[in-house]
């Protein structure tokens, strides 16, 4: 991700030379073969060689004029969103059961934590940072925060956590901000 499109545009190139090279050993091959074939089939194969040729060169030439990118405005915005997300969420747990649009999950693992950090199995800080991603998490997907939960958030306020909910309110629709989400997290077996 953060080649921002080089691998891919490295690729492009790779796969277009090797798509002009078919291109003309077929061109070569038709032309050493000539003899074997009817003048008929000649004719054929060769016009869906040059047609090959016309496109492959319509192609080069949108790319060469910037009508086509690998990375329009809207990847550059979906690469932005995902930076986001993984900076907004650092806990794997939180990231998965957001993509995978589990309200419920997230509100057990908020309770579980309290108690963890009442009884001292889990320190203030990371009870913190995990409420505020668990909270965020839950606002995003539509859940009902409670007055202390929204004050929570208020109070504990990070720039990032905020800058995910700025770059996330101007995606649009929910499936779209779970489809960024989503593709970030890998299924466990």
């Amino acid at each position: 991700m953060a080649s921002r499109g080089k691998s891919e545009t490295g690729k492009l190139r790779q796969n277009m030379e090797e798509q002009l090279d078919r291109l003309m050993q077929q061109l070569q091959d038709l032309e050493e073969c000539r003899e074997e074939l009817d003048e008929e089939e000649y004719e054929e194969t060769k016009k869906e060689t040059l047609e090959q040729l016309s496109e492959f060169n319509d192609s080069l030439k949108k790319i060469m004029t910037g009508d086509m990118t690998l990375v329009d405005e809207l990847s550059g915005m979906q690469l932005a969103t995902q930076a986001a997300i993984s900076q907004a969420f650092k806990t794997p747990e939180v990231i998965r059961l957001f993509a995978k649009k589990q309200p419920g999950q997230l509100r057990i693992r908020l309770a579980e934590m309290d108690r963890d950090v009442m009884v001292g199995k889990l320190s203030r800080d990371v009870h913190t940072q995990q409420k505020m991603e668990i909270l965020t998490a839950l606002r995003k997907l539509g859940e009902k925060l409670t007055a202390d939960d929204e004050t929570f958030l208020t109070e504990n306020a990070t720039a990032i956590l905020s800058q995910f909910e700025k770059v996330t309110a101007n995606l649009g629709s929910e499936d779209k901000i779970m489809a960024l989400a989503s593709s970030g997290v890998k299924t466990k077996a």
